[in-house]
């Protein structure tokens, strides 16, 4: 999924004609995705080698035969051969699950939801205290920030917004943007996002005489 330069002058257009009305300051990022997520990648290996060594446990046949074939089919096959053949068995499950796991789909896809929200939720947090954070006069920034693979976004406002507007305010505007995601169309659901936030702002801190424009429009694709 990508965001064309029409979608770019989408959003940057829908961003000035909603500070038009109100003192806030609307912040858009895009984000490919928010964590390359190698440590859920990890995790899974562990278990894949934890899991073959249960097998092993339970069916230890495969080491006897081979043994017989090997050595001698009459003698007690001795311990060594079992942790050989474990440590083997692991470390060629370990190589294997690594691989197949270093493709992004697999990987994004084995990741559990609760864990692509909260990295997405960091990223958006830390994005939002470089790029918005008491960055104007009045604290009133907002960030709308997407993360395309992961299909989620976050709206995080400064404090003097915060204070004002709860989370759920956000709602209309995050469910209006996902929506859009889903069916491929990230650019309109930003415009359509930010004209809600728009709204919101206009509401709550409409635009004073000599307001004046303190944080960039254009939409920043990371």
């Amino acid at each position: 999924m990508r965001l064309t330069e029409a979608d770019h002058a989408r959003v940057t257009a829908a961003v000035s004609a909603a500070e038009l009305s109100t003192d806030g300051e609307i912040v858009t990022v895009v984000a490919g995705r928010s964590d390359a997520y190698h440590d859920v990648a990890l995790h899974w290996t562990v278990l894949a080698m934890l899991l073959v060594l249960a097998l092993l446990a339970w069916q230890p046949a495969p080491v006897e035969w081979l043994h017989a074939l090997l050595i001698d089919a009459w003698s007690e096959t001795p311990p060594r051969w079992y942790l050989t053949f474990a440590l083997v068995l692991m470390a060629l499950t370990f190589l294997v699950a690594r691989v197949v796991l270093a493709l992004d789909a697999l990987r994004m896809a084995l990741t559990p939801g609760a864990t692509k929200t909260r990295r997405v939720h960091a990223r958006a947090l830390a994005l939002f205290r470089t790029a918005a954070e008491k960055r104007t006069k009045a604290s009133t920034g907002v960030l709308l920030y997407l993360s395309l693979a992961e299909h989620r976004a976050e709206i995080i406002a400064d404090e003097s917004i915060h204070s004002k507007v709860s989370a759920d305010v956000w709602g209309e505007a995050m469910a209006v943007l996902i929506a859009a995601v889903k069916q491929g169309r990230p650019g309109d659901g930003l415009a359509e996002a930010v004209a809600q936030i728009g709204t919101v702002l206009a509401a709550h801190f409409p635009r004073s005489e000599g307001d004046t424009n303190e944080l960039p429009d254009r939409l920043i694709e990371l």
